[in-house]
C-alpha cells in the first residue's frame, strides 16, 4: 500500500489549504486514516482521524478550524485547513490503518510540506 499526499505550500495566516491523500497498491480494507504532522525539532503528533464509518477526531489545537473527511471507496482522505496559524508550520503526514486476513498495519506517506508565514 503506497499513500501520496498533496497539496501542501505557503500560506499568510488566515490562510486556508486542503490536504489531499490517495492510497493505492493492494488494498483489502482501509480501517481509520488520519493525518499527523511534524514541526522542525519537535515528535509527530496526532492531527485529526475519521474511522471507516467516519467518526472524527481531533487535536485541541486544530478543532473547530480544520475539517478531515474521506471518500471510502476511492481511499482517499482529505484535510480542510481554515484559518491557518503560523504554529501549523509542519510536514503533514497522512496514515492508514490497513488491514487484510493476514496482518494489520499502518501506512505512512512522505509528507507534505505546509508553511505559514507572512
Amino acid at each position: 500500500v503506497q499513500l501520496q499526499a498533496s497539496g501542501g505550500g505557503l500560506v499568510q495566516p488566515g490562510g486556508s489549504l486542503r490536504l489531499s491523500c490517495t492510497a493505492t497498491g493492494r488494498i483489502f480494507r482501509i480501517n481509520t486514516m488520519s493525518w499527523y504532522r511534524q514541526a522542525p525539532d519537535q515528535q509527530r503528533e496526532l492531527v485529526a482521524t475519521i474511522t471507516s464509518g467516519g467518526i472524527t477526531n481531533y487535536a485541541d489545537s486544530v478543532k473547530g478550524r480544520f475539517t478531515i473527511s474521506r471518500h471510502t471507496g476511492k481511499n482517499m482522505v482529505w484535510l480542510q485547513m481554515n484559518s491557518l496559524k503560523p504554529e501549523d508550520t509542519a510536514r503533514y503526514y497522512c496514515n492508514a490503518e490497513h488491514a487484510s486476513p493476514y496482518d494489520q498495519r499502518d501506512y505512512w506517506g512522505k509528507g507534505t510540506q505546509v508553511t505559514v508565514s507572512s
